[in-house]
């Protein structure tokens, strides 16, 4: 087991309100959005590695000491991010709850630098350490903002000081960790233009609507549980008459 120093992000996709347990069509495209919105954010981390998948969030890791390229790769995922939901909406033709509330879906990132141990476990890498228990506790956190990086101490110097000066440093006191200085960058303060999506074509939709329905298909059969594993989706029972 070997222990190195690290820069630890999780990308969390959060704005989904609640779902009927029986409405496995929203259910399923609810899955099945989320899923291509993280193949964006996944595509878009540079030198980030994957750590793993945790339901609609996506963990990352850094080896090293370069802190040159932090926020430029926050804003690129973010940006891909963005872009992928502007043309999962562009090319909608679906009108259950999984795919109208997908113009609310936001981003948010938590980030911190420590130390951590590396266990390969068979062709996995998993990470250890009170470092990585504490970047998961800063998703429950006090910040105001819907869209935004929370950072620790070690992570602040890794902004430029033109980027800096947005921050608002904000103490927490996060389960089993003991209270803990954090700075938060509101993303809606600081985000730069996005590429323009691409315009609406009939073709596209129709082919986007044929993919969906087939990648939901064994989520609506009953073979997979949609969103099983999704911090940020309530599901909920019926209620009674």
């Amino acid at each position: 087991m070997a222990i190195e120093k690290a820069l630890l992000l999780i990308a969390d996709i959060g704005g989904y309100t609640r779902f009927m347990r029986h409405h496995r069509f929203s259910l399923a495209h609810a899955q099945d959005t989320v899923a291509q919105l993280l193949e964006a954010v996944i595509d878009a981390a540079g030198r980030f590695k994957l750590a793993k998948l945790e339901g609609d969030a996506a963990f990352f890791y850094a080896v090293g000491d370069d802190a040159s390229a932090f926020a430029q790769q926050v804003a690129d995922i973010r940006r891909a991010f963005v872009a992928r939901r502007e043309q999962l909406i562009i090319d909608r033709m679906c009108k259950c709850d999984g795919c109208m509330q997908v113009n609310a879906l936001t981003l948010k990132f938590v980030a911190h630098d420590g130390e951590v141990a590396f266990q390969r476990v068979k062709h996995l890498t998993e990470l250890a350490g009170m470092d990585v228990i504490l970047v998961h506790r800063m998703l429950k956190n006090d910040v105001p903002v819907p869209e935004y990086v929370l950072m620790t101490d070690p992570v602040l110097p890794r902004l430029d000081p033109a980027l800096r000066q947005f921050t608002r440093g904000l103490e927490h006191d996060f389960e089993g960790m003991g209270r803990t200085a954090t700075h938060y960058l509101d993303l809606g303060e600081v985000s730069a233009a996005l590429p323009e999506a691409l315009g609406p074509s009939l073709p596209r939709r129709l082919w986007s609507k044929v993919t969906l329905e087939l990648r939901s298909l064994k989520y609506v059969l009953g073979l997979k549980k949609p969103c099983e594993d999704f911090r940020n989706v309530e599901i909920v029972d019926a209620p009674g008459p």
